[in-house]
């Protein structure tokens, strides 16, 4: 999996997200880098409340 270093400097994770925060860094990540899935567990929350990935 390659790292996309730049996004990642530019765009670290909240401390402390909500679940909102979680999904918008996550969706975006996924888009620009492709260093690591999803979590499962956001993953899974994601599904149950039809929030597309």
């Amino acid at each position: 999996m390659k790292i996309n270093k730049e996004w990642h400097l530019k765009n670290k994770m909240p401390k402390n997200p909500t679940f909102d925060e979680r999904v918008k860094w996550h969706l975006a990540h996924q888009k620009k880098c492709s260093c690591r899935p999803i979590a499962e567990k956001l993953a899974e929350e994601m599904k149950k409340r039809e929030i597309k990935f």
